[in-house]
């Protein structure tokens, strides 16, 4: 015959319970870490695909017609805040809704990824003409002369990095500044 030697039921102490419990803990707050890390650098990764894209389209447009398109009043100022107008519903119109729009124009679609039905990039709307960046943000967009001369204004961009023309994102925090040292522009991805 057989004889327990076990006189209680057998079970988990508390300080198992609770080392289990704080292991669970710490490993949920390392996923959902690394998880915001990720979104952030695909946020970052898209944003500079876009850029490139739309650049490429500003060389085709500038091919076909001589110019870049022109970026009306947006003079370039030291610090943009979300809200300011970028220029990208400009950008939106020259290099997409020109030729979209109008059936008697043989006005070339530069970028056919701007079309808000048919878009899997979801940098536009169907409500709103303007090209938006992973954050919800317009694309900012400046050019060295600014206004073309047909129009007998003056210029507006004097400050553009590049000869030909700016594109870059205010990134996450929605905020630019022309210092690349400057807390607001350390987060924008530019082609300068």
């Amino acid at each position: 015959m057989k004889t327990n030697s076990r006189q209680g039921s057998a079970a988990f102490t508390l300080i198992e319970l609770m080392a289990v419990i704080t292991i669970i803990v710490i490993l949920a707050g390392l996923v959902v870490g690394g998880l915001g890390y990720v979104s952030e650098k695909q946020a970052t990764s898209k944003a500079k695909v876009q850029i490139g894209l739309l650049s490429k389209a500003l060389e085709e447009y500038k091919l076909d017609n001589g110019t870049y398109p022109p970026t009306g009043n947006f003079a370039t100022p030291t610090t943009v805040n979300s809200g300011t107008n970028g220029n990208s519903s400009l950008l939106y119109k020259a290099l997409f809704s020109d030729g979209a729009l109008d059936a008697t124009k043989t006005i070339k679609i530069y970028l056919s990824d701007l079309d808000p039905l048919s878009s899997k990039q979801g940098w536009t709307t169907t409500t709103a003409s303007k090209i938006v960046d992973p954050w919800g943000n317009e694309y900012l967009y400046r050019t060295a002369k600014g206004v073309p001369p047909a129009t007998g204004a003056t210029p507006v961009n004097s400050n553009c990095q590049n000869p030909d023309f700016d594109l870059w994102s205010a990134g996450k925090d929605s905020r630019s500044n022309a210092d690349l040292k400057h807390k607001d522009g350390r987060d924008d991805i530019r082609n300068f």
